[in-house]
């Protein structure tokens, strides 16, 4: 039983909200001074992801007419709310202790809420280029979810079990999924690049033909939180996937002290979260946006494709290991 005072510290400090808010804003600063360098820029300054919040929080908040102000103030907060119980189920340091068996299909569903949000801010703005963006998050949502679902649920047939953690502690006892299940790491790369709606996949928000999509009429401390949330997003996403197929925080060696286990598990966190990050803004540096049918064509034809393939395999595999 774990003592009341370390779950709180563990949900408000750290890896907790307060880590979390922090991380996410470094995050932001290095997805955009990696793409910064590759385009042979100097990108922004370190304080510039907190400052940028600070200022937003300090804007006016215009409300479009007809709008419910209580619905608009709500969106964004449930979808930060979303991302930061996600992360509570992933293993940052150690094996979290709000594990259990089907945390997995937990975190899928939170991690699946910032887009209904977005459609639904787009939808309720009255404001057309909103409604098209909205309208188009969803869209986008019923192409790339199947694929990505399905990527993350095989290193779970595998270890059959449905805890994060679980997954975790057999990939350190075994080999990193990424090794096993290639073909399932490249989809589950590519699934969260979309859940992103990052470059390529920035259909909704596309600003040379819709301004900002769903964002359009997010203004003030609206626009503020829902930034953050898909900040906190790209940090619970980077996590989820370098817990499933990397092995997440830990490693093939024991230690005989546990604070020396704490702080190389965060370490190891650090590096394969960043490891993640680099290939995510590789992505976006070296790729335009596509049409809606076009990824409808990629996602169908191939990404769940290749998911249904990765499945196939891991049952042959599974069965083998089993008769062996």
């Amino acid at each position: 039983m774990i003592p009341l005072s370390l779950t709180l510290v563990y949900i408000f400090l750290f890896p907790g909200f307060l880590f979390l808010l922090i991380y996410a804003l470094v995050l932001e600063y290095l997805d955009r001074k990696i793409a910064a360098r590759m385009q042979h820029r100097v990108g922004p300054p370190l304080f510039q992801p907190f400052a940028d919040l600070i200022k937003m929080l300090g804007k006016e908040v215009i409300d479009p007419d007809g709008v419910d102000k209580r619905v608009f103030d709500a969106a964004p907060l449930i979808a930060l709310a979303a991302v930061m119980t996600a992360f509570l189920y992933i293993p940052v340091v150690s094996d979290s202790p709000f594990s259990f068996n089907g945390d997995l299909v937990v975190v899928l569903y939170l991690l699946t809420l910032p887009t209904i949000v977005l459609f639904l801010a787009g939808w309720l703005s009255r404001n057309i280029y909103s409604a098209i963006g909205g309208i188009r998050a969803v869209t986008q949502l019923f192409i790339y979810e199947v694929p990505f679902f399905l990527a993350l649920l095989t290193p779970a047939l595998m270890a059959e079990t449905w805890s994060i953690s679980e997954i975790v502690v057999w990939q350190q006892e075994h080999f990193w999924f990424a090794l096993l299940q290639p073909i399932g790491f490249v989809v589950a790369l590519i699934g969260l690049q979309a859940k992103l709606e990052r470059t390529p996949f920035d259909i909704p928000e596309a600003e040379t033909e819709i301004i900002a999509g769903p964002w359009t009429e997010l203004t003030g401390r609206r626009l503020a939180v829902m930034h953050l949330a898909f900040d906190v997003y790209l940090v619970a996403g980077c996590a989820l996937v370098a817990a499933l197929f990397l092995g997440g925080p830990l490693t093939p060696w024991t230690f005989t002290s546990a604070w020396l286990s704490v702080i190389v598990g965060f370490i190891v966190f650090l590096a394969k979260t960043l490891a993640i990050l680099l290939v995510l803004s590789s992505i976006k540096v070296a790729t335009g946006r596509i049409r809606i049918d076009q990824l409808n064509r990629i996602g169908w034809k191939y990404l769940a494709g290749a998911s249904i393939v990765q499945v196939a395999i891991v049952l042959v595999m599974n069965a083998m290991w089993v008769n062996a």
